[in-house]
C-alpha cells in the first residue's frame, strides 16, 4: 500500500531486535524496536501540521524514536527540533535516527519526565516559554479503561494515568512561548477532554479531523491552538485517508510520501 514503510530486520547490540523502516518515500530511515513503540502515520501527520519556519524552535513531547522531530526538521530547513522522552532506550534510538538522517545538528533528544519540577526540567535544557511550537501525540488510553500491551515500553507510550492528557497540555503551555502553538493528535472521541484542558491555555483552536474513508466517522483529530489567544474555535473539513480501493488518497500521499506540510486552514 502506498505510504506504508518497507521494513528490514536488523539487530542491536545486546540482541534486542529492531527494524529499519523507510518513511516519506525513503527520505527518512528510522530504526525502531521490533517489539516496542513504533512510528506510524499519526507521527507524520502531526509533524506535517506543525506550522514551523526556519529559525524557529519546536518541541516534540513524548518523542519516542524521534520520528516527529526528525520529520519536522527534514521538512523545515534551519528549524531546530527538540524531543523529550522519558524512556532511555527510546532516547538512544532517537539520537541514532537523527544522526542516521544527517539531522543531529538540528535535532536534540532530551531524556526527562515532563511531570518533574521546572528546576529539574530547566537543568536538562527544557526552559519554559522557549519554543515557538510544541507537538504532542499523548497516550491514547487511560490505565484501567483499556487493555495494556504486553510490551512494557509500548504500554508506557500508549497507556497513561488518569491525568496524563492534562499533564501533557499543561507542560506544553509552560514550554510554548507567548503566541506559540500547540499541535496535538489524538483519538477523535477524546476531543471533549482535549478542549477542556486547552481552555484558558490556548485559543484560536483549529479542529482538523482525519477520516479513514469517505463517509466514515473520524478516527483521529488534529487540534492546534495559540497560547494566550482569545480568538474563537474553527472546525475544518479535515482529510480523507483512503479512497474506495483502500489506497491512500492523493492528499494523504502528499503528507506520507512527499513530506508536504498539512495546512489546517484559516
Amino acid at each position: 500500500m502506498p505510504g506504508t514503510p518497507a521494513k528490514k530486520k536488523i539487530a542491536l547490540a545486546g540482541g534486542h531486535g529492531i527494524t529499519r523502516d523507510e518513511f516519506l518515500d525513503g527520505k527518512l530511515k528510522i530504526a525502531q524496536p521490533k517489539e516496542g513503540p513504533k512510528g506510524a502515520i499519526d507521527a507524520l501527520f502531526l509533524a506535517a501540521a506543525v506550522p514551523g519556519a526556519s529559525g524557529q524552535r519546536a518541541l516534540d513531547i513524548g518523542s519516542g524514536i524521534g520520528l516527529v522531530a526528525i520529520a519536522l526538521a527534514q521538512r523545515v530547513p534551519e528549524l531546530d527540533a527538540t524531543g523529550v522522552e522519558m524512556q532511555p532506550e527510546l532516547c538512544r534510538l532517537a539520537e541514532q535516527n537523527a544522526r542516521a538522517n544527517g539531522l543531529d545538528a538540528r535535532v536534540e533528544i532530551i531524556e526527562a519526565d515532563i511531570t518533574a519540577s521546572f528546576s529539574t526540567l530547566e537543568s536538562v535544557g527544557l526552559v519554559p516559554e522557549s519554543f515557538h511550537h510544541v507537538a504532542a501525540n499523548p497516550p491514547f488510553f487511560v490505565e484501567g479503561r483499556a487493555r495494556s500491551p504486553r510490551d512494557a515500553s509500548t504500554a508506557r507510550s500508549r497507556v497513561g494515568s488518569e491525568d496524563a492528557l492534562e499533564n501533557w497540555i499543561r507542560f506544553a503551555a509552560a514550554m510554548a512561548a507567548p503566541r506559540g502553538t500547540l499541535t496535538l493528535i489524538h483519538r477523535a472521541d477524546a476531543l471533549p477532554e482535549i478542549l477542556r484542558h486547552m481552555d484558558r491555555r490556548f485559543g484560536a483552536l483549529k479542529l482538523f479531523p482525519l477520516f479513514p474513508s469517505r463517509g466514515s466517522a473520524a478516527s483521529r483529530v488534529i487540534v492546534q491552538g495559540v497560547k494566550g489567544s482569545n480568538a474563537p474555535l474553527t472546525l475544518h473539513d479535515g482529510l480523507v485517508l483512503h479512497d474506495s480501493k483502500g489506497s491512500y488518497t492523493e492528499e494523504a500521499q502528499a503528507i506520507l510520501r512527499e513530506g508536504c506540510a498539512l495546512d489546517l486552514g484559516h
